[in-house]
């Protein structure tokens, strides 16, 4: 589309849309203190978006560049976009340009906001995440309601990937039990293949897009039917989950709507 996005963060995403905005802001997120390290209170990040690129500037507090990080789960950088209304989702690497900035580009479905999630480590630092709305010009998409699933089965690229949930709850342990099998002749997918380092990546989001879930695969998994996951939800409500697995190269994602009990 060729047009520009302006970022806000948080709670400011009102007031600088109410005054008509400016170019680019701040925002910090806050962390345990720990003695000698780089934490999150301590890292900023500056989100750009000049149509399809999306820029990530990463700095200390006084706006001095983080030059180096540590690769994560096989990568320097993670970006997570998603919609508003959570019906669009992409998973991507943005590419180290020096000084502390990532470029990627993205083509965005559609005009409105989008929720903005990196996950990096500073050389020196803690892993963290970073998260931002941006607003992108042009018409925005009719919004996709979000409903609750009684059957938490997906397909993609001619699998279908059933959900098992175990210990579901607000602030609890909860396992994800994923088995993939041949959506045509229902024969269990036994040829996965690791994916960014572990059986498969899960991202879980809240209704609002407020609340980012880390989700960890269990250790020493095979290549499938089965994925096995642990994630703690922190409070209740709508979730959209999406899982990314990968077969004779190729990544495909599918998706669940979990309603987490209190």
């Amino acid at each position: 589309m060729n047009k520009k996005g302006i970022i806000v963060f948080g709670l400011l995403a009102v007031l600088l849309t109410a005054c008509g905005g400016a170019k680019a802001s701040w925002e910090n997120e806050s962390a345990v203190v720990k003695s000698d390290r780089l934490l999150a209170d301590m890292v900023q990040v500056e989100w750009t978006v000049e149509e399809p690129i999306v820029r990530l500037k990463i700095a200390r507090e006084d706006s001095t560049p983080i030059e180096a990080f540590d690769v994560t789960h096989e990568k320097l950088l993670h970006l997570i976009v998603v919609s508003k209304d959570l019906s669009y989702f992409n998973h991507i690497h943005p590419e180290y340009k020096g000084g502390g900035v990532f470029e990627v580009k993205n083509d965005f479905p559609a005009g409105g906001e989008y929720r903005m999630i990196a996950d990096f480590k500073p050389s020196g630092g803690d892993s963290m995440t970073k998260m931002a709305w941006v607003q992108v010009d042009g018409a925005a998409a009719e919004a996709v309601p979000l409903v609750r699933e009684t059957t938490l089965s997906d397909t993609a690229d001619r699998k279908r990937v059933s959900l098992e949930l175990e210990g579901l709850g607000a602030e609890r342990e909860t396992q994800l039990t994923f088995t993939v099998v041949d959506e045509a002749t229902g024969a269990p997918v036994t040829d996965l293949e690791p994916y960014l380092g572990a059986i498969g990546h899960v991202v879980v989001l809240s209704e609002d897009g407020e609340r980012y879930v880390h989700v960890h695969a269990e250790e020493d998994q095979g290549s499938g039917p089965e994925a096995k996951f642990e994630a703690s939800f922190p409070a209740g409500g709508l979730y959209k989950l999406w899982a990314q697995f990968q077969q004779h190269g190729e990544v495909f994602t599918v998706s669940y709507t979990v309603d987490v009990p209190n």
